[in-house]
C-alpha cells in the first residue's frame, strides 16, 4: 500500500476503474512559521498529509466495488516482487556457487603448474646429479687408467732392468768362462809341448819302426796278388773253353745292353706320345688319381657360375648338346667364346668338360709365339695327344687371338705362319675325339679360316646388377661366412643386414666383372685374417688383465698401418658399409675390438 502514501514511483498506475484521489491541500500559511519561538520536539518536522489522504482513499476505497480488486492486484504486485527477489537470490547463489567451482578450478590449476614445476625442478635435479655421477666416474676411470698405464710402464722398466742385469750377468759369465778356458787351453799346451820337447826322441823312434812295419806289409801284399793274378790268368789262358765263354759272354751283354736301350727310347717316344702331356699344355683333368680311383660322376655345366639368363639358357643348350654328343659318339661342335677379361669363359669351359665326361686340357695362345720353330711340332704333338683320349677332350685355347691372327694384313713371323697353318690342317674337319673352344677379347683379329672352323659363337658379357649382387653373396658367403663359422681362427661378424649390404656394394660394383668382385672377396677374407692375428699378437703378450680401452687403441692403431693399402683401393667400393671383423679377447671369451 506504499502507494498510498506518494511513494509508488516506478510502480505501474492503478486501474482505470478506481477513483482517483485528489490533491493534498496546500499547507496552512503561517503553521510552521508562527510558533518560531516555540522549543522544537521530534514531532515538529512530522507532515500527516500523507496520513490524512491514505485515510480519504482508504474511505473512497471502501466506498467503491473495486476494491477488493484492487487488494487482489496489490497483493499480486507484491508476490511477484517477492518473487523477483527470490530469483535474483538464486542467480546470486548460483554466480556464488560457479565462483566458488572457478576458484576451485583455479586453485586446481595452480596446484597443477606447481607439481609441474616441482616435477621439473627435480629432473633438472636428477639429471644435473646423474651428470655429476658420470663425470666423477668418467674421472674415476680415466684416474684408473691413468694409473694402470703407470703401473704397467713400472713393470716394464722393471723388466727391462732385470733383463738388462740378467744379461750384464751372463755376459760376465761368458768373458769369466772364456778367460778360464782360455788359460786352461794354454797351460795344455805348454803342458802338451813340453811333454813333446822331453819325449822327441821316443817319438821319433815310434814313427820310424812304424814306417818300416808298414812298408813290409804293403810289398808282402803287392807280391801275393801278382802270384795269385798270375796263375790266374795262365790258368784261363791255357784253357781255351773258358776263353771262348767268356768272349761269347761279353758279345751277349753288349747286344743286350744295345738293343735295352734302343727298346727302352721307343717305349719312352711311346708313352710321351699316348700319356705324356705336352709343352703347350698349362693344365689338363687327364691321369688324375680321382679318375682311376673312383667312378666319374658328371656335374652341372652351370654350378658356381653365374649368368645372364639369357646367356645361361643359351649355355645349358650347349652343355646339353655337347653332352648328348658324347653319349651318341657324334662330331663336336667348335665354340667361339668372347668377351671382356673376367666373365667366366675359362670356368664355363671346366664345368662344360665335367658336365660331358670329357676331360678338358687349357692351353694359352701367348705360349705359341716364344717356341719359334719348335712351334709345329708342338701343335702337332697337342692334337696327337688329345686323339689318344678315351673319353674325349674339351681343348680350350685362352687368349687365342694372339697367335690366329689374320694373316692377309698382320705382320707375324715365318714361325708364328707355319704354326697357324699347322692349326688350320689339324682342325680342318670335325672329330669326334677332341672338341675345340677359343677363347678372346678380340674375335675381330682372327684370321678368316679360323671364322669358318667355328659353328658356334658366345658372347660373355659384364655382369648386370642382379648378377653382381649373385656373385657378391655367392663371394661373400664363400670367403667370409663360412670362414667365420667353421674356420679355425676366432673371428666373427658384427650384427648386420648381410642381404641389404650385399645389395649395396652390388650397385657400387657396376662395370666390375667377375673376377674382380671375385678378388673383393678375397679382400674381405684377408682383413679378417689379419684382424684376428693381430688379436693374437696383441693380447699374448696381456694374459695377465686385459684392457679393453687399450686393446680397442692398439688394435685401431694396427689397422690403420697394415690396412693401408687396402682402405685405398677399395674405399671407393665400401664407403658407407658395415662390415666389420671383431677380434676374440683370450682372457674375457668375447670380441671387444672392432675394426
Amino acid at each position: 500500500m506504499s502507494w498510498l502514501f506518494g511513494l509508488n514511483k516506478g510502480q505501474p498506475e492503478a486501474p482505470s476503474g478506481l477513483p482517483v484521489p485528489p490533491p493534498p491541500p496546500p499547507p496552512p500559511s503561517g503553521g510552521s512559521s508562527g510558533g518560531g519561538d516555540k522549543p522544537k520536539d521530534k514531532w515538529s518536522n512530522f507532515d500527516p498529509t500523507g496520513l490524512e489522504r491514505a485515510a480519504q482513499a482508504a474511505k473512497e476505497l471502501d466506498k467503491s466495488r473495486h476494491a477488493k480488486e484492487a487488494l487482489d492486484l496489490a497483493r499480486m504486485q507484491e508476490q511477484t516482487v517477492q518473487l523477483e527477489h527470490q530469483s535474483k537470490m538464486k542467480e546470486y547463489e548460483a554466480a556464488v556457487e560457479q565462483l566458488k567451482g572457478d576458484q576451485i578450478r583455479i586453485q586446481a590449476e595452480e596446484r597443477r603448474k606447481t607439481l609441474n614445476e616441482e616435477t621439473k625442478q627435480h629432473q633438472a635435479r636428477a639429471q644435473y646429479q646423474d651428470k655429476l655421477a658420470r663425470q666423477r666416474y668418467e674421472d674415476q676411470m680415466r684416474q684408473q687408467q691413468a694409473l694402470n698405464e703407470e703401473n704397467l710402464r713400472k713393470q716394464e722398466e722393471s723388466v727391462q732392468k732385470q733383463e738388462a742385469m740378467r744379461k750384464a750377468t751372463i755376459e760376465h759369465e761368458m768373458e769369466l768362462r772364456h778367460k778360464n778356458e782360455l788359460l786352461r787351453i794354454e797351460a795344455e799346451s805348454k803342458a802338451r809341448a813340453r811333454v813333446e820337447r822331453e819325449n822327441a826322441d821316443i817319438i821319433r823312434e815310434q814313427i820310424r819302426l812304424k814306417a818300416a812295419e808298414h812298408r813290409q806289409t804293403v810289398l808282402e801284399s803287392i807280391k801275393t796278388a801278382g802270384a795269385v793274378f798270375g796263375e790266374g790268368f795262365r790258368a784261363f789262358v791255357s784253357d781255351w773253353d773258358k776263353v771262348t765263354a767268356t768272349v761269347a759272354g761279353l758279345t751277349l751283354l753288349a747286344v743286350g745292353v744295345y738293343s735295352a736301350r734302343n727298346a727302352t727310347a721307343v717305349a719312352g717316344r711311346y708313352i710321351e706320345a699316348r700319356l705324356g702331356k705336352p709343352s703347350l699344355v698349362r693344365e689338363t683333368s687327364r691321369f688324375t688319381v680321382g679318375e682311376k680311383l673312383f667312378l666319374y660322376k658328371p656335374q652341372d655345366a652351370l654350378e658356381g657360375v653365374v649368368l645372364s639368363p639369357s646367356l645361361e639358357e643359351r649355355v645349358r643348350d650347349v652343355a646339353i648338346a655337347t653332352r648328348n654328343t658324347r653319349q651318341n659318339k657324334g662330331l663336336y661342335r667348335n665354340i667361339l667364346m668372347y668377351g671382356p677379361p673376367g666373365t667366366g669363359k675359362t670356368l664355363f669351359a671346366k664345368k662344360l668338360a665335367m658336365h660331358s665326361g670329357m676331360d678338358y686340357a687349357i692351353m694359352t695362345g701367348g705360349d705359341v709365339a716364344p717356341m719359334g720353330r719348335d712351334g709345329v711340332t708342338a701343335m702337332h704333338k697337342v692334337f696327337d695327344w688329345a686323339n689318344t683320349s678315351r673319353r674325349g677332350l674339351l681343348l680350350f685355347v685362352d687368349e687365342a687371338d694372339a697367335f690366329l691372327r689374320k694373316r692377309a694384313t698382320e705382320k707375324i713371323s715365318e714361325d708364328l705362319r707355319a704354326t697357324l697353318n699347322a692349326f688350320l690342317y689339324r682342325t680342318g674337319e670335325q672329330s669326334n675325339k677332341f672338341m675345340l673352344v677359343l677363347a678372346s677379347n678380340q674375335p675381330e683379329q682372327f684370321d678368316w679360316a679360323i671364322n669358318d672352323r667355328i659353328d658356334e659363337i658366345v658372347n660373355f658379357a659384364l655382369p648386370g646388377p642382379e648378377e653382381r649382387e649373385r656373385l657378391v653373396r655367392l663371394y661373400f658367403d664363400k670367403y667370409v661366412l663360412e670362414p667365420a663359422t667353421g674356420g679355425r681362427q676366432r673371428m666373427k661378424l658384427a650384427q648386420f643386414d648381410y642381404g641389404k649390404k650385399c645389395s649395396e656394394i652390388a650397385k657400387r660394383t657396376e662395370g666390375m666383372s667377375g673376377r674382380e668382385i671375385s678378388k673383393l672377396g678375397v679382400a674381405w677374407q684377408v682383413c679378417c685374417l689379419k684382424s684376428v692375428l693381430i688379436h693374437q699378437v696383441v693380447y699374448k703378450k696381456k694374459k695377465k688383465k686385459c684392457c679393453t680401452s687399450k686393446c680397442s687403441k692398439t688394435f685401431i692403431i694396427f689397422m690403420k698401418v697394415i690396412n693401408m693399402w687396402n682402405t685405398r683401393v677399395l674405399l671407393h667400393l665400401l664407403k658407407g658399409s658395415s662390415i666389420f671383423f671383431r677380434g676374440w679377447c683370450p682372457d674375457r671369451g668375447y670380441d671387444r675390438c672392432s675394426g
